[in-house]
């Protein structure tokens, strides 16, 4: 199926970020993603969807909003919300009102950022996903870059040296993210999971350093969302959102951390005894069905199991595991980079009911 590379969840002059959306289509030619999709704190910034071209190169740009309640402190409960063409922030003081909203319209709901913890060192708070009784979203954002940094930054100093060496902060997604995402996915429903850089290419300076904290280039090549599409993107940028968004929804579409080393290519299928799947899709257990994992690079490859590894591959470029047994299955896979093993990709499941 086509890929498409979608860097999501990122802010502009609109709210807290530093660029406007000229600035991300340069940011997004330079580093190779196929779209990206902006997403504003409590506004729809009208205007600037679409196709933007240099060159030779196209990037598709969408326009999605972060809604929160800003007249709660902290901030908790951030939502992102793509593709329902009208501003929804109103709704933001009742996460699952807006949730509802947001499905009425035909629209996508990510939980953004599940686990955001504080920063004391540089006045930060926790800014978690709290409402955990909220019914009928399309899924949760599994990695968020920006988040993952606030756990390594205990003072200024480790931020300032994460400042110099930005490509040593992604290790994973954040580990109880992950336990939530499968105790959701224990629940029998689909949650889709995506990575999104969250970025703001911020404006930094500590004594004698000034730089810009994660430029959006940067932010771009690291962690993002492969998206399988039914058809190529042909260029219309209404029909091409459409392809986009319906795969998303569908879990048709998996985490890459694409710094270490490309991940696009990445393929999780199953074949059964009268139809086939991929990431996202519903397979019958009975008669047995063969799962299979096949990755751009070597890698160790991980089995998960209703949220448990039964088996690991170590160094290799592809997988197969025969099960006739129902549950949700899914994949990772893990690079050693930069001295260490870091999570590389992160498949969404697929479910053998």
């Amino acid at each position: 199926m086509p890929e498409v590379v979608v860097n999501l969840h990122m802010h502009t002059r609109y709210s807290d970020g530093s660029g406007v959306h000229r600035d991300i289509a340069r940011a997004a030619f330079a580093a190779g993603v196929d779209a990206v999709i902006v997403t504003d704190h409590n506004i729809l910034v009208q205007g600037f969807e679409g196709y933007y071209k240099e060159k030779t190169k196209k990037i598709l740009m969408l326009v999605g909003e972060e809604v929160h309640d800003q007249a709660c402190d902290p901030q908790k409960n951030h939502l992102l919300v793509f593709g329902t063409g009208r501003e929804l922030a109103t709704f933001a003081d009742n996460p699952q009102q807006l949730i509802n909203q947001v499905r009425d319209a035909g629209g996508l709901s990510f939980l953004a950022h599940p686990d955001d913890p504080e920063a004391p060192a540089f006045r930060e708070v926790d800014i978690s996903w709290v409402d955990w009784s909220v019914q009928n979203f399309t899924g949760i954002e599994l990695w968020n870059a920006l988040s993952e940094l606030k756990t390594i930054v205990p003072t200024k100093l480790h931020g300032a040296f994460y400042a110099l060496f930005p490509a040593l902060v992604a290790h994973q997604p954040i580990p109880s993210t992950l336990a939530r995402w499968d105790e959701l996915l224990a629940l029998g429903r689909p949650v889709v999971a995506i990575g999104g850089s969250d970025a703001h290419a911020l404006y930094m300076s500590l004594g004698p350093i000034h730089r810009v904290i994660f430029p959006y280039e940067f932010h771009f090549r690291t962690v993002n969302t492969h998206v399988l599409t039914s058809e190529p993107l042909n260029g219309e940028a209404n029909r091409d959102k459409k392809l986009i968004y319906e795969a998303m929804a569908a879990g048709h579409c998996f985490v890459g951390y694409d710094l270490p080393a490309p991940t696009r290519g990445f393929n999780f299928s199953g074949q059964g005894k009268d139809k086939n799947a991929i990431m996202g899709d519903e397979l019958p257990a009975k008669g047995g069905v063969t799962l299979q994992a096949k990755l751009p690079a070597h890698a160790e490859i991980r089995l998960f199991k209703d949220g448990l590894l039964i088996q690991t591959w170590k160094n290799q470029l592809s997988c197969t595991h025969i099960t006739s047994e129902p549950g949700v299955y899914r994949i990772e896979a893990y690079r050693r980079y930069l001295g260490r093993l870091r999570g590389w990709i992160y498949s969404n499941p697929i479910y053998l009911r």
